[in-house]
């Protein structure tokens, strides 16, 4: 039996493909299409997971989407009725795409399906709905290595749902309980996301990676006037506060007066006030999931916990939540947000509504390292390098790694293209920006003269699985750089007395251990965990570096710059390269020099076709 699994018309739209309870591929539209966060119909990723497969959609069985409209058009309906009149605006603005697509999508998506099909006789495959939050809790436990574990979603909203805690036994999920809009950690999340001036539904990373640099003296405020959290976890909102359940902005007249002024214009500078709201948030979120962590554990008696939802991103409450939450093992889905939800809808329609038995469970989980996207013969790269006019070289896999490593001693910053598109936010090591962690300048040369963007921005370590605990103070594997653990002792280095002193942004250029490139401001950092059997080319990589120069770590962020998806072909990655600083390009075994191409003018205005978040 083969399952579609689609997400699509909120943000991030993607598709997935199972076969026989199996993952074949899963990509997010964004790849295909080059705007971020695209939420139209996935037809590129449904076209690629087809192909994968070698199969059309007259061999697919079942096509599930992610949540139910209809169930979300009674949450809109019932939320502007209860705020009337407040919200007449957002009413109006919403209810036309409602009345025109998103009310009638079943319609919609069978219309999209039968343009797959090669001719009006062939048969559509049944067309299923799952509930958002179902979708995700699926995506969490069925792909996990755990037969029994609790499952904690939590993220802006769903059809009503914003948290929801289920019990994962075998094939099944059983919902326990929920909490349900407008009260959502998400959202609060978000509305400071909005009020620092980044994007909503983008920018959280930036918060929580500016969270740092500030002090958490806002905290207070937080409980006393916009959140009332109980000793269990649970919470609500007082949205007296906020305009993001009716109206166009996240936060409200009150908001602003309780914080001083009006929210940070984008793209202006960061202040320490940003820096101080950052750092308050972020402890309250953590103080919420710690809280809800410790609920689950005492009502589920389970010893293994997995999360999805958009929240379940932010890696610096997991690294607390394994570190101090009560459970023994920890999984999170590595396409934790909306995209994530087509496969878990999937999964959730494999296991629960055709109730096929789950086949025994390893102690690897069933990602397959999230390599779920394309890769390219290098009979197609070197065609494309052809035409593209690329001056390239063709090395066996010893001479290349040897090469890198020579490279990445000296400083060079390398695009490095391998083998399957990552599925989900972060870059693994198929589409990745790679350099040497040990270099002081390297995070400054990689914010501002490759990826465009915020200095303050923080760089993750890539570390062969087995040498983790020598770099840093995590037993556990984390092969989707999800969580965030403290550089080892013995890896720091002491600050003086004036550096303690420094405040803030200041703080930003004072190494703080062996591996600077990749050490947060307070000694944290970002681990991904490398797996020879998940991806042998990178871990080699890893594996030559560590043997020339005795450290088992490099620097790894995302290919691509600001506004712009991550990469997924060898065009993209070749447009990337030429209009960064970046000084070599890998694409497989070809290997590219920045000196020998020919010199294109430096035009920048390509970054107008993206939304700058």
């Amino acid at each position: 039996m083969k399952i579609l699994g689609i997400s699509a018309y909120y943000h991030d739209s993607a598709a997935s493909l199972l076969d026989e309870g199996h993952i074949v591929a899963a990509a997010q539209e964004e790849r295909f299409t080059r705007k971020k966060h695209d939420s139209r119909f996935p037809r590129n990723a449904i076209e690629y997971c087809l192909g994968e497969a070698g199969i059309g959609m007259e061999s697919v069985d079942a096509v599930v989407f992610y949540d139910k409209p209809l169930t979300k058009f009674e949450r809109l309906l019932e939320t502007y009725l209860s705020y009337s009149p407040a919200g007449l605006s957002s009413f109006l603005m919403a209810m036309p795409v409602w009345l025109k697509e998103k009310l009638f999508l079943k319609s919609t998506l069978k219309k999209e399906l039968k343009t797959f099909l090669k001719s009006k006789k062939s048969k559509m495959p049944r067309l299923l709905f799952a509930e958002h939050h179902q979708s995700h809790a699926a995506s969490a436990f069925f792909p996990s290595p755990f037969e029994r574990a609790a499952v904690l979603c939590l993220d802006g909203v769903g059809e009503w749902a914003t948290t929801s805690v289920w019990l994962g036994n075998k094939n099944k999920l059983e919902l326990k309980w929920e909490i349900e809009f407008p009260h959502s950690l998400g959202m609060l999340y978000s509305a400071f996301t909005y009020y620092t001036g980044f994007k909503v539904n983008s920018g959280e990373y930036k918060l929580m990676g500016l969270a740092p640099y500030g002090e958490p003296k806002y905290v207070d405020l937080i409980y006393q006037h916009l959140i009332d959290l109980k000793s269990d976890g649970t919470f609500r909102l007082n949205m007296d506060y906020f305009n993001f359940a009716v109206g166009l902005t996240m936060t409200g007249p009150k908001f602003h007066e309780l914080f001083a002024g009006e929210p940070r214009r984008p793209e202006s500078p960061v202040t320490q006030k940003e820096m101080d709201l950052a750092r308050s948030i972020q402890v309250v979120t953590e103080e919420v999931v710690l809280r809800l962590a410790r609920t689950l554990h005492s009502e589920l008696q389970v010893e293994a916990l997995c999360l999805a939802g958009g929240v379940a991103l932010n890696c610096v409450a997991n690294g607390r939540l394994l570190r101090e939450g009560p459970f023994k093992k920890l999984w999170i889905q590595p396409a934790a947000g909306d995209a994530g939800g087509a496969l878990g809808a999937s999964l959730s329609a494999w296991y629960e509504f055709f109730e096929n038995p789950r086949e025994k469970v390893s102690s690897q989980d069933s990602m397959q390292g999230s390599y779920l996207g394309p890769k390219f013969e290098d009979s197609e790269i070197r065609q494309t390098l052809e035409r593209l006019g690329a001056k390239y070289e063709v090395l066996s896999s010893e001479q290349l790694n040897s090469k890198l490593v020579e490279l990445l001693e000296q400083e060079n910053v390398i695009g490095w293209c391998q083998g399957r598109m990552e599925f989900g936010p972060r870059a693994l090591g198929g589409r990745s920006i790679i350099g040497d962690p040990r270099s002081r300048k390297m995070q400054s040369i990689m914010n501002l003269k490759i990826k465009y963007r915020e200095s303050f921005r923080p760089f993750a370590p890539a570390v062969l699985a087995e040498d983790v605990e020598e770099y840093f103070d995590l037993s556990e594997e984390s092969p989707y750089m999800l969580i965030v653990a403290p550089v080892a002792a013995k890896h720091r280095t002491a600050m003086t007395e004036d550096q303690k002193r420094l405040f803030g942004i200041e703080k930003l250029n004072v190494p703080r251990s062996s591996l600077p490139a990749v050490t947060h401001v307070d000694y944290s950092a970002r681990v991904q965990t490398v797996h020879k059997s998940t991806n042998p080319k990178f871990h080699e990589l890893l594996k030559s570096f560590k043997e020339k120069t005795g450290c088992g770590v490099l620097v790894n962020t995302s290919f691509n710059v600001r506004g712009e998806p991550i990469v997924c072909n060898t065009e993209d990655a070749f447009r990337c390269f030429m209009r960064t600083e970046m000084d070599y390009l890998v694409v497989e075994n070809f290997l590219l020099a920045k000196k020998d191409q020919v010199t294109i003018q430096q035009d920048l205005s390509w970054q107008k076709e993206f939304e700058l978040d």
